[in-house]
Formats: structure tokens, C-alpha cells, sequence
């Protein structure tokens, strides 16, 4: 029996790169899955489609904001009135825009902490009372390797993502009685549709400063989402589970 059948997931950011990859991993596993995603309504339904004929379950595509409060709230009662219960929340919506402090705009601060960070309070919130009454739940919040160790450049991002680590470790001390299970996951470097574009000497000298000698893929990160949805990881809440390669060793 697949490990997650019988269980319902919302992903946000689930179009694209990581995202994508962690929506296809829980449908081969027999969950159903929605995605949200902000813009491109016909490429995300056309995504939906495919996926469901691919897999065999259902697919839910939700055009939804996760900075956005009641955008957050609008996308899980969407997934509860089709599905009647969620059990796996991964908030994985992210952005960047990197810049020196110095030169770093409010706006570019504000639009990172907004994307990155209150997305992850706003749709924990929102699928915070279908999952007490259920009394089960898996929350999975994507952070980072440089929200650990920092980066030049990325004051904005580090922060969000060390912010999302703090958090995380909250909400499983104040859930855990619920048997509702709040963890981190920190990707290094992930090669993606992003990552292509960038110049192979910088990927290559990357690639060569990782212990394992190459880059991540959505795979390795979907992986880990998987082990954490699933009962397997029945017995692990509050930890940051690092998917970098030893970056950070």
C-alpha cells in the first residue's frame, strides 16, 4: 500500500520547481493533492488535469495569494468542502529578491517577509481548526540552509526563513497534545528551472563545495515532505530536517 493513501494534502507554491515536485511525490504515494498557485489560472488547470489522468487521484488547482490572510483561509475551506478533512499542510511559496543591505529597498524587505514568512502563519492558521478536530495533522514549512547560516546578500530571505524555524518549533509545542505535527524542512542548493539559468561555472563551483559534489533536486526535497506527511514520522515534531548535501556539516 502506498504511504499516503487515504490522506488528503494542500501545497502552496505547487506549480513549479520544488512545489511541483512534492505535489507528484504525494500523488504517486495515493494522496490527494491540491496546489495553490498566484497567477497563470489556465497553465495551472491544464497542470491539474494532467496530474489527475497521470496518477489516478484528484487534483485540485486553487488560485490563491498565501500572503494574503483571507486568501489563505479561502484556499483550505476549498479543500475541506471537496475533501472533508486535510492531513498534510506543506507551506512551501517562497520568493526572492536579493540585494545588499545596503541597497535593499522596504519594499523588496516587505515583499520576502510577506511571500515567505506570514504566508506560513496565515495558512497555519487557517488549517488550524480542521486539523484539531481531527485531531491529526502534519505541517511541513519549507526553509533554508541560509535561514540557518545566513548569506550576503539575502537579508531579506534569511530572515524569513530562520523566522520560519522559530515558528515551527512553536506551534508543535502548542499542537503536539492535538497530535498535530509541526516540522521544518532546509533545502541547499536545489537545481531547478531557476537554477538553469544561471552561468554552469557558478553552478559547477557550487556543485563543488557540497560534500555529496552535486546539487538537490525537487525529488530529494519531495522526499523528505513525504517522510514527514506520512505516519512514518508519527513520532517527530519541532525538528528541522536539512536536505543540502552536508552544506551545513
Amino acid at each position: 500500500m502506498s504511504i499516503l493513501t487515504g490522506k488528503t494534502a494542500l501545497i502552496t507554491g505547487g506549480s513549479r520547481g520544488i512545489g511541483r515536485g512534492i505535489v507528484e511525490r504525494f500523488l504517486e504515494e495515493g494522496a490527494d493533492v491540491a496546489f495553490t498557485y498566484v497567477s497563470s489560472p489556465d497553465k495551472a488547470s491544464a497542470l491539474a488535469t494532467e496530474l489527475a489522468a497521470k496518477h489516478g487521484r484528484q487534483v485540485l488547482a486553487i488560485q490563491s495569494d498565501a500572503g494574503d490572510f483571507n486568501s489563505s483561509q479561502a484556499a483550505v475551506d476549498q479543500v475541506v468542502a471537496a475533501w472533508g478533512r486535510l492531513d498534510a499542510l506543506v507551506n512551501n511559496a517562497g520568493i526572492t529578491k536579493d540585494q545588499l543591505l545596503m541597497r535593499m529597498s522596504e519594499a523588496d524587505w516587505d515583499a520576502v517577509i510577506a511571500t515567505n514568512l506570514k504566508s506560513v502563519f496565515n495558512m497555519t492558521k487557517a488549517v488550524m481548526r480542521t486539523m484539531l478536530k481531527q485531531r491529526s495533522g502534519s505541517i511541513i514549512n519549507m526553509s533554508s540552509v541560509v535561514g540557518v547560516k545566513g548569506n550576503a546578500g539575502q537579508a531579506n530571505y534569511a530572515a524569513s526563513k530562520a523566522g520560519i524555524i522559530g515558528f515551527t518549533k512553536s506551534v508543535a509545542l502548542e499542537l503536539g497534545s492535538r497530535n498535530i505535527r509541526s516540522n521544518a524542512i532546509a533545502p541547499g542548493f536545489i537545481e531547478t528551472e531557476m537554477t538553469a539559468a544561471l552561468d554552469v561555472k557558478v553552478v559547477e563551483q557550487w556543485r563543488e563545495g557540497i560534500p555529496l559534489k552535486r546539487g538537490g533536486t525537487p525529488t530529494d526535497v519531495a522526499n523528505a515532505c513525504l517522510f514527514l506527511a506520512s505516519d512514518l514520522s508519527a513520532y517527530i515534531t519541532g525538528q528541522t530536517l536539512h536536505v543540502c548535501g552536508g552544506m551545513t556539516t
